[in-house]
């Protein structure tokens, strides 16, 4: 079954080329006068990105001058490229001082040419002549090129992987000699194309030589090997540049990575990933390793959860690195967020030129070989910046957007550059240019001076301003006199419930004497409590006559003027109740009769009690 899809797998890889090739018979690209007299093809399969290097030794044998190379990629490669750059060299080896700077490349479309192939155009800059020669060196970067096969493992399996190629150099002009080196992780492989002049040494295969091929040769092969190096592919990277002219520039990078390797299947066991080194997953990864400049600073690492302290920072003049442990492995499939930030030196990264400053800084992210599917790069520059320009070398999506921080004005704008299919690569400096005013700089320390002489000066006043309400304005006045009312209105309530208190005592005197039969004794409590009710009817007079003068108690006075009504009738009912029952006492009459005259009191006694609590209680409301 495996050897099977192999097959499918290589014949998949083999059809387009194959009939790119019939479409090819055609004089358009292949009757060129530039032939490849030597060609050096060397592979790097050690991690998730793969790197062809070629070194093209191209010569001239027609009469015209020739001003580009063509380079032709297959559809299932050219749709993983990557990167893409060629440099002239001068012998083996020795690049020369200009080489560092690649060549123009731009993607070209030659009549007849099928959508199996793609074509790039290599700009010289300098023709080249009848009879004379150059080394071209290229190299190009793959991501998402290799397969998981299989495509999904056991967490104690290794990672196994097939790669497709051509054993020959697929080119649109006639090869003398090449030779192609295949540079695995490891020595262990379980299968490749067994050719002729194919030779395994340790972890290198070699293809070839082959001499005297014709343009478009094409010649399969596939490798399926072992590597268990971190796929580690983020998804979405968000990098933040803010630039501060009081001495700092802040770095905020946001990752959201995958494990896009092969993708692990059944249950992850703790215990035998902490207990049995064999079934920890052999292509899991437990940290990353991320280059950050050197002189960075207030580094710090953490995800959504909060700050993840298991991180190791160490650096010199030189470099500074930061190694990251997630949370939980990484096995294939699975997925993590997190946050880094830190500080680096203004005076190392922004510069001035011709009455502009710019920026110069690297474009991709510091972590080792990761592959970025979308990258988002936001430089905040300071607010005020004006004329702003970007130099990116290579082909970027460019927009502006404004952000909102503190004390800002109007806001600060943001350069976002957008690119996807990122690479190690791609970590080259670019510039953004802009102009700032000096003074502008003056701006936010202003605000917080003015700010804060505002809030003193306010205090001062306020601490020596009389906002009290005036003695002799109308409503302080009426509060005067409502607080007065209120102070009445308590004595009132006050000298009421002594006298209800008083005629307890006169019940009480009753009940007594019901028990004990002695008249005398009842006489003397009923001569205590009328003194008692004499002297409280005189001090009830005063507060009743202020607030039968105060306009503010026109609303309650009714109410108090009932409530002592109600009292006096109340009064007059329970001394002639008292008066009754002594008289029957006296007579000695029985107890039976004695209840019976008292009876009509009693019950006129009860219903202006009743009367009395609510007015008390309603008074009391008010």
């Amino acid at each position: 079954m495996k050897s099977g899809m192999m097959r499918s797998n290589l014949l998949l890889f083999i059809f387009p080329i194959v009939l790119a090739f019939v479409f090819l018979s055609s004089t358009v690209l292949s009757a060129s006068d530039l032939i490849l007299a030597k060609v050096d093809r060397r592979i790097d399969l050690t991690s998730q990105i793969v790197r062809i290097t070629a070194s093209l030794k191209v010569e001239n044998a027609g009469s015209d001058v020739v001003s580009e190379i063509l380079l032709s990629f297959p559809e299932n490669q050219a749709k993983h490229l990557a990167y893409l750059k060629a440099t002239l060299s001068e012998g083996k080896g020795k690049v020369k001082t200009s080489s560092g700077v690649g060549l123009p490349i731009e993607a070209i479309h030659p009549k007849d040419v099928p959508p199996a192939l793609t074509i790039y155009s290599v700009s010289l800059p300098k023709g080249l002549g009848k009879g004379r020669s150059l080394t071209l060196d290229v190299l190009a970067v793959y991501t998402h090129i290799l397969q998981p096969f299989p495509e999904k493992i056991n967490q104690a399996d290794i990672q196994l992987l097939l790669f497709q190629e051509s054993a020959q150099y697929l080119s649109p002009y006639a090869v003398k000699a090449q030779s192609l080196t295949v540079k695995l992780p490891d020595a262990r492989i379980e299968s490749y194309s067994k050719l002729e002049n194919a030779k395994l040494q340790g972890s290198e295969l070699k293809y070839g030589p082959y001499e005297n091929l014709p343009p478009f040769s094409f010649l399969p092969i596939v490798i399926h090997f072992e590597n268990n190096q971190p796929f580690a592919v983020a998804k979405e990277l968000v990098r933040e540049i803010e630039i501060s002219h009081w001495g700092n520039v802040q770095v905020t990078e946001h990752y959201d990575i995958i494990h896009a390797g092969a993708q692990s299947k059944g249950e992850f066991s703790r215990l035998d990933y902490q207990t049995k080194p064999y079934l920890r997953g052999a292509s899991a990864f437990r940290h990353l390793v991320a280059k950050l400049p050197p002189r960075a600073h207030s580094v710090y690492y953490r995800d959504e959860i909060g700050n993840i302290s298991t991180s190791s920072l160490w650096g010199d003049s030189k470099k500074t690195e930061l190694e990251i442990e997630p949370r939980y492995p990484m096995f294939g499939g699975w997925k993590i967020a997190f946050t880094i930030g830190y500080g680096l030196p203004l005076q190392d990264f922004l510069f001035g030129l011709d009455g502009k400053r710019f920026l110069n800084i690297t474009f991709g992210a510091p972590i080792n070989e990761l592959v970025i599917d979308n990258l988002f790069v936001k430089v905040v520059l300071p607010e005020g910046s004006k004329d702003i320009s970007v130099s990116v070398p290579f082909p970027v999506k460019e927009w502006q957007e404004t952000k909102i921080s503190h004390l800002d004005i109007v806001g600060r704008p943001v350069v976002v550059l957008e690119k996807n299919n990122v690479v190690p690569e791609h970590n080259e400096h670019f510039q953004v240019y802009y102009k700032f005013n000096s003074l502008s700089m003056l701006r936010e320390p202003l605000m917080l001076i003015s700010g804060f002489f505002f809030l003193f000066v306010a205090c001062i006043v306020y601490s020596h301003a009389d906002i009290s309400i005036s003695k002799s304005s109308a409503s302080y006045m009426a509060k005067l006199q409502w607080d007065e009312v209120q102070a009445t209105i308590q004595q009132v309530h006050g000298i009421i419930n002594r006298c209800l208190t008083a005629h307890d005592k006169l019940e009480t005197s009753l009940h007594e004497l019901s028990r004990t039969g002695d008249v005398q004794a009842c006489k003397a409590t009923r001569k205590s409590v009328d003194s008692s009710l004499k002297e409280l009817s005189k001090e009830l007079k005063q507060p009743l006559a202020f607030l039968q003068s105060s306009p503010q108690a026109a609303q309650i006075l009714p109410k108090v003027e009932e409530l002592v009504t109600k009292e006096r009738e109340l009064q007059e009912k329970l001394i002639l109740k008292h008066t009754t029952a002594v008289e029957g006492y006296e007579k000695k009459l029985g107890g039976r009769e004695i209840e019976n005259r008292i009876a009509s009191y009693q019950q006129k006694i009860t219903a202006l009690r009743r009367e009395i609590d609510d007015l008390m209680d309603l008074i009391d409301e008010i």
